[in-house]
């Protein structure tokens, strides 16, 4: 019995030693549109979300490990209440959400680090 609750013991503290993969999702808004990552407990996903019913697309701006000094952009032209996910990759170090306006300035957020 004595080495049963001892293994359970040592189980329980790798258990809350480890960290877990899963990373915590951000999510910013430009405007009406949303844009999060990661994106379904995947480093390398972002995902754009148009909220806004305005007729122009929104997107998200960012910058991967593996190609850190180049901005990446991953638009939305599908439409209000949609969403697009990008393609795999190298993990999302940085990015923000812009609501696209014709003949004006983008609604942005900050830039934020997941």
């Amino acid at each position: 019995m004595r080495r049963i609750k001892a293994i359970a013991g040592i189980v329980l503290a790798i258990g809350i030693a480890v960290p877990t993969t899963s990373a915590m999702a951000l999510s910013v808004k430009g405007g009406g549109v949303t844009a999060t990552s990661p994106w379904n407990s995947d480093s390398g996903l972002i995902s754009v979300y148009d909220g806004s019913d305005d007729g122009d697309p929104g997107k998200a701006v960012y910058n991967r490990q593996d190609s850190a000094g180049t901005d990446r952009t991953l638009w939305n032209h599908s439409g209000f209440k949609t969403r697009v996910i990008s393609g795999d990759g190298s993990k999302i170090i940085k990015f923000m959400a812009c609501d696209d306006n014709d003949w004006a300035s983008d609604d942005c957020s900050s830039w934020v680090a997941p």
